[in-house]
């Protein structure tokens, strides 16, 4: 007796492959622009800011990403409305042509206020795209392939921050490259900018590249015949109009609001609060070693004590900052992959034991991994296998929002309801970011700032108990 099972993608068109791969692409894009600010902050602030006003760099870059979420919440809000009104096409296209834009713009910043600023702007096109390519994919791919689509849509971002982190490695922290950026062939720079800062600037001019997917979208997609049904039905039936930000807090609406903006709040919290923070944990550990190391070769010389000894090893321990970049950008990659694998799995882990059960298992398991990463664990090593474990659990949850967010809302409201939910999430997110960045100003140790936030995680189960379950349900006409 034989038995046969049909596989996910069985009966897949050539047309929602397409949607797919430009929908990733744009998503993959969108995430390298967040994360090129990641990989180059150690270069890119430091250079924008007074030598005096350098203790205040934390804070400075916690503002930064603080107007980044605020920037997605105010771009995913206002765009995931206007694709519902005038459709998910047009304006997938207007969000990419936002973010590229200014991401290009910030490799001119003069001031660390400047690139805060610009990361506002580009954040507008960032959370308006994902909105809208998570309402796509979701309504062109049939039920029984929706949640493993999805999946594969979030994690694409996952290439994004690879690309950031070979930017940041091979770039930004590239000796050879720096010696270039030095060198007489862009001399003609320096009376512009300083050259030490050409790296990171180059970093940024490469976030102009995804403008050219635009082409593709007017080429290649059409608006989904959901979107088109719900807008005819608008102009009969003052119900039922489109894109209508107060519908989200009437009658069946607000319970799944609520619950989405609770869910995203504590994702966003906790991505920018503690999983970004895991490539820094090898990094410190493997500059302690080599700190060690140079100690024990020549202690008097290096006496920590005196401020000759203190100047002598930080002198050595810059002459190693392009190593110590490739471990930074390492730790990175270790985190994506393991975030990677976590949202690949989030669709069919979904889809067997449902929506709910799989939030849960992430939140639960996000915290339990952040306690053993910050606290208990030291050494490189130990890192090199354990924050893949991190990354997939402090993050993999994120692309249950893609999966989970458009199966709330009638489609009508499916692109203002994805994009309010996972973009309040961001904006709820702000004030726990300023406030990790003040507390870092005090003196306490990121670590233990990051250990405070990963109680945050123990939040979800509680907006979880309050979700309903989605599995297995067709998408709301």
């Amino acid at each position: 007796m034989s038995f046969s099972r049909e596989r996910w993608y069985t009966g897949i068109t050539r047309y929602q492959w397409i949607v797919l791969l430009i929908a990733l692409a744009g998503w993959m894009f969108d995430i390298f622009e967040g994360q090129i600010f990641v990989s180059s902050m150690n270069e890119a602030m430091p250079s924008l800011v007074d030598a005096e006003d350098q203790n205040n760099i934390p804070l400075y870059k916690s503002i930064a990403f603080g107007l980044f979420l605020t920037g997605g919440a105010i771009g995913g809000i206002f765009f995931g409305m206007l694709s519902d009104r005038i459709g998910r096409k047009r304006t997938m296209a207007f969000t990419i042509l936002t973010y590229s834009f200014f991401t290009w713009m910030s490799a001119f910043s003069q001031q660390w206020w400047h690139l805060a600023a610009l990361r506002f702007l580009v954040a507008l096109g960032v959370g308006g795209e994902w909105a809208i390519a998570s309402t796509f994919v979701a309504e062109v791919f049939p039920n029984k392939a929706r949640a493993q689509a999805s999946s594969i849509f979030h994690a694409s971002g996952t290439l994004g921050t690879l690309l950031a982190a070979a930017v940041g490695a091979f770039l930004i922290g590239n000796p050879a490259f720096i010696g270039w950026c030095n060198g007489d062939t862009m001399s003609w720079t320096h009376r512009y900018v300083d050259p030490a800062s050409l790296p990171w600037r180059i970093g940024f001019t490469l976030g102009v590249i995804p403008a050219l997917l635009v082409f593709f979208i007017r080429i290649y997609i059409h608006e989904p015949e959901s979107w088109k049904q719900a807008k005819e039905r608008a102009k009969t039936d003052v119900t039922q109009k489109t894109g209508s930000l107060f519908d989200l807090f009437r009658g069946e609406l607000l319970r799944p609001t609520l619950v989405g903006v609770s869910m995203a709040a504590i994702g966003m919290a906790t991505f920018w609060g503690v999983h970004v923070f895991g490539k820094d944990v090898l990094l410190q550990s493997v500059r302690q070693q080599a700190t060690v190391k140079i100690i024990e070769e020549n202690p008097e010389k290096y006496n920590q004590i005196t401020e000759s000894g203190k100047n002598g090893l930080k002198t050595r321990l810059d002459e190693r900052r392009g190593e110590f970049k490739r471990w930074e950008m390492l730790g990175m990659v270790l985190l994506t992959i393991g975030l990677g694998v976590g949202q690949v799995c989030f669709g069919p882990l979904s889809q067997k034991i449902g929506r709910r059960k799989t939030f849960l298992f992430f939140h639960l398991g996000g915290f339990l991994i952040t306690i053993i990463v910050f606290r208990m664990v030291s050494g490189v090593m130990p890192l090199l296998f354990l924050l893949p474990v991190f990354g997939f659990l402090t993050a993999g949850m994120h692309a249950g929002y893609a999966v989970y967010f458009p199966e709330l809302y009638p489609t009508r409201m499916r692109g203002t309801g994805t994009g309010f939910c996972f973009n309040a999430g961001r904006l709820l997110a702000v004030p726990v970011l300023i406030l990790t960045g003040w507390i870092q100003t005090q003196g306490i140790p990121p670590a233990v700032a990051t250990t405070y936030l990963s109680f945050l995680y123990l939040l979800g189960p509680v907006a979880i108990y309050f979700a309903r379950e989605t599995k297995g349900q067709e998408l709301i006409d």
